[in-house]
Formats: C-alpha cells, sequence, structure tokens
C-alpha cells in the first residue's frame, strides 16, 4: 500500500478495499460494506444500541419516504439539507402529486408522529431512537466518511423544559463518548460547535471530534439541543399540570458508520488495519502449520484452541485455508488488523505451546495452551488499553496552543491550533479560506481565557479557546 507519510488518502482509499471491508456500489458514492466491515458495525452498534436502552430510550423505526412539505416546515432545515437531497418524483407508472424526500435525517417525519402522540406532560418525556439508512447526494465520496448512502442511529426525544431538553443533550453526548473510548479506543474531545458550525435548525449542537494520524480531525458523532424550533413547527404542544399548553423542546443526535473510517484512521499503520480488540471481528486467528500427517493433528488442535477461547468469550477464528501458505496469512491477518495471531505447529504442540504474535510491539513468543484463555485475555485488554494511550499521546503531540497567526498556521498544517476567536461567521470563513481549518468545537474541559482573536483581533467569545483543525 502507498505509506501514510506518502499519501495517506491513498493509503486509507487502499486499505478499506484490501481489507475486504467494503465495495463500490453500482449508483456513484455508494458502498457494498462486506461482512468483515459490516461486523464492525454491528460490534459498535451492539454496544451503543445497550447504552441507549440502559437509560430508558426506545427503538421504533419511521418511514424512509418523507413528504417534502415536512421539510419545508423548519426553515434552516430545509436550507441547511436541500443541496443533498434525493427526490422521489414518480412512483407506480406516474408523477406523484407531492415529491417524496429520501429521508436525510428523520427530524421532521418524527416530530409529525411526535406531535399525535404526545398529549399531556405525562407522556414526557418522550425517548425514541431509530437504526436506520440516510441518503445525502454526495458529490465527493470516501467510503465510510462520506458516502451517498450510510447506516447510524437517530436519536430522537421531546422534553417539558429546557433544562430537561439540555440533560438529554448532554447525556447522549456521554454515551457517544464512552463508546469511543472504550470500544474504538478514540481519545475523542467533548465540545460545543460554533454558530457557523451548528446542525441546521438547532439551537446548540455538541460533537466528539478525534484526531487522525495525519492530524485531521473527524466529527464522529453529534447531539443537538433544538429548542422549541421543531415544535413550533410540527405543532408538538403538552397540557402542562395547570391545564395550559406549551411546546415541547426536542433533542436529536446521531453517530453513523463513517465511525469505522474513525478507527481505521485513528489507529491504522502502513502494514494494514490496527483494531481495537473489544471492535476486531476476530480478537485472536490461529494459524495451523503443518503438512501430511502431521496436519490433521495440528488442525483438531487449534479446533479444541478455538472453542476453549470461545467459551472464555474471546471471538476466535481458524484459517485452515489450505491453498494459502502461513506467510501469505500472516501477512492477511495483519492486513485485516487482528490483534492477536496464534501459530500452532507440530513442535508447538509437543512443547504444550503456541507462538503468539501481537499486532502491534513485541516480537513472538511462546505461550502455554493450558493457560491460554487467561493470557490471552490479559493481552487483549492490555493492546485496548495501549492503542487508547498511544492515540491521546499522538493528540497531545499535534495539538498546539496558539497566540500568533504564524503558529496558528503551522498548527493546523500538521494538527490541531488552541485559539482564541470572536466568533464571526465571517471570521471563520476567512481563516477556512486561508487555511482550509475550521472551528472543530468548543471544549467542555476548556480553561477559561479571553483576549484578542487569532485572526482579526477582536475580543474573544466564548470565554474559553477555541479547537481549529482540518478535518473529514
Amino acid at each position: 500500500m502507498t505509506p501514510q507519510s506518502e499519501d495517506f488518502s491513498a493509503w486509507y482509499n487502499e486499505l478499506v478495499f484490501k481489507a475486504e471491508l467494503v465495495d463500490r456500489g453500482p449508483v456513484k458514492g455508494t458502498m457494498v460494506i462486506r461482512p468483515y466491515g459490516y461486523r464492525l458495525w454491528e460490534l459498535l452498534q451492539a454496544d451503543l444500541d445497550g447504552r441507549i436502552k440502559e437509560t430508558g430510550h426506545q427503538n421504533a423505526y419511521f418511514p424512509l419516504l418523507i413528504p417534502e412539505s415536512y421539510l419545508k416546515r423548519e426553515a434552516d432545515h430545509v436550507e441547511g439539507f436541500a443541496p443533498e437531497l434525493a427526490v422521489v418524483t414518480h412512483a407506480g407508472g406516474k408523477e406523484l402529486e407531492e415529491k417524496l424526500v429520501i429521508r436525510p435525517t428523520s427530524e421532521t417525519i418524527i416530530g409529525e408522529m411526535m406531535s399525535k402522540w404526545i398529549s399531556s406532560h405525562r407522556d414526557l418525556p418522550m425517548l425514541l431512537n431509530q437504526w436506520a439508512n440516510v441518503v445525502r447526494w454526495e458529490m465527493r465520496p470516501r467510503m465510510f466518511l462520506r458516502t451517498t448512502e450510510f447506516l447510524w442511529q437517530e436519536g430522537h426525544t421531546a422534553h417539558a423544559d429546557e433544562a430537561d431538553a439540555m440533560r438529554e443533550t448532554m447525556l447522549a453526548l456521554g454515551l457517544y463518548s464512552a463508546t469511543a473510548r472504550e470500544m474504538a479506543a478514540m481519545p475523542v474531545i467533548e465540545g460545543e460547535k460554533t454558530p457557523g458550525e451548528r446542525f441546521a435548525g438547532a439551537v446548540r449542537t455538541f460533537t466528539i471530534e478525534g484526531m487522525m494520524r495525519d492530524g485531521r480531525a473527524l466529527q464522529a458523532g453529534t447531539s443537538h439541543y433544538m429548542g422549541t424550533n421543531f415544535a413550533r413547527a410540527f405543532d408538538i404542544t403538552y397540557a402542562g399540570e395547570d391545564g395550559n399548553l406549551a411546546l415541547c423542546h426536542t433533542v436529536s443526535w446521531g453517530m453513523s458508520t463513517r465511525m469505522i473510517g474513525g478507527v481505521i484512521m485513528t489507529h491504522g499503520d502502513d502494514k494494514g488495519l490496527v483494531l481495537p480488540p473489544r471492535l476486531a471481528p476476530y480478537q485472536v486467528v490461529i494459524v495451523p502449520i503443518g503438512r501430511g500427517d502431521q496436519a490433521a493433528e495440528v488442525a483438531a488442535a487449534a479446533s479444541k484452541l478455538a472453542r476453549r477461547l470461545a467459551d472464555a468469550g474471546i471471538r476466535t477464528h481458524v484459517d485452515d485455508r489450505p491453498q494459502l501458505s502461513p506467510g501469505f496469512k500472516f501477512n492477511d491477518w495483519e492486513l485485516r488488523g487482528v490483534p492477536i495471531r496464534l501459530e500452532l505447529g507440530p513442535r508447538d504442540l509437543a512443547a504444550g505451546t503456541a507462538v503468539m504474535a501481537r499486532r502491534l510491539g513485541a516480537a513472538k513468543e511462546p505461550i502455554p495452551l493450558d493457560g491460554a484463555p487467561a493470557r490471552l485475555a490479559t493481552e487483549l485488554e492490555a493492546f485496548q488499553a495501549f492503542l487508547l494511550e498511544r492515540a491521546t499521546v499522538f493528540r497531545g503531540e499535534h495539538t498546539v496552543t496558539t497566540d500568533s497567526w504564524e503558529e496558528f498556521e503551522a498548527a493546523v498544517a500538521s494538527g490541531w491550533a488552541r485559539a482564541l476567536h470572536c466568533g464571526t461567521p465571517e471570521c471563520e470563513d476567512d481563516i477556512k479560506a486561508q487555511t482550509a481549518a475550521t472551528a472543530r468545537c468548543i471544549p467542555l474541559d476548556g480553561e477559561p481565557e479571553s483576549g484578542p482573536c487569532i485572526r482579526c483581533g477582536r475580543p474573544s467569545a466564548y470565554g474559553k479557546r477555541v479547537i481549529f483543525g482540518r478535518s473529514y
């Protein structure tokens, strides 16, 4: 593959195909997620779905086709999504009386249903979540990161007041941060988007931002406080304890298959994928090595070991492809990012050991077969922690606190800049035009600070520094 240092974008584009994560769909901008790639999504989905349900949310499903008139009810929303919409104009052999939009997101149709389902304060909060696909027409597709159709979850909730809605907004952000850190080993920054980067129709937008190994940022999940904008547009009201009608405050939040792209770019290297064990389709791959009469004995031992590991909760695969050499298999599973590979041959069996090869770090070493499940469980947890720490250190080394424009330009060329900013969209646009960097977020844990804007010199607006960086 093309080395990361030579062309990170080319490295990524080659890897997603060589590791058999995706293939191109027949329509420009679409992707076919292959089984190995889809298993990554299933594991991520299962973790996040469990967290969502534990907090009282319920899964539901809403239609793919949305009447065009629904999107037009909230002016900022339709303006924000208009360039990305795919619209159905004909069906059943004739032109439709009203155009139907293939959902780019579901605020409008869920808002319509909430207006029917909510009548009293006793119906609140309404906590819904949907796992679905969405379509946003993409002119410059990149697998997982930007495709015309992608998979995601979208939480949609309704609340009696702003305080409760904001608790929900931050709860969702915390769920995303936990999944990113604990499953994907991505050390994300939690923060609020500037007005120029807010979701179309939102009052406040919050994000988790991760740094990729080329220094660029990836928006890995967002949570939006909508205020009463959508409630007003869709008449989502409730009768309070005093009998008076009031508008609900709504929240929406989403995480998508772009997280898989984030995992690839946070941990991968020139040899291929490097998968966090908790997210790896196979945590351990056993490669039997033996010829002739020895082959059957080794294969049987490999299968027995795989069953023991599976019983211990370790996702294990035996690579028994007879047409391929052991060396090819070693390279193949390194490309696919398997955390640990075990080599098992006749001499290893005689010694009661297997040879362990980690995806990163130490050289190969023999481990006893008798204690393999416990040893490998420890190794996998250590590898998970190592990846999170490595990514955290990398982010720290490529994030610079800047007080001059020259420092800012140098910082965003290879990573992130922490800078004071005036908060005006015009200044943000100027920064983007000059450097290709955008305001990624106002960190929630940022230290209080004020001073002149890094670009225009006007007073800073947020009481803390803003993270700027180039992004995907």
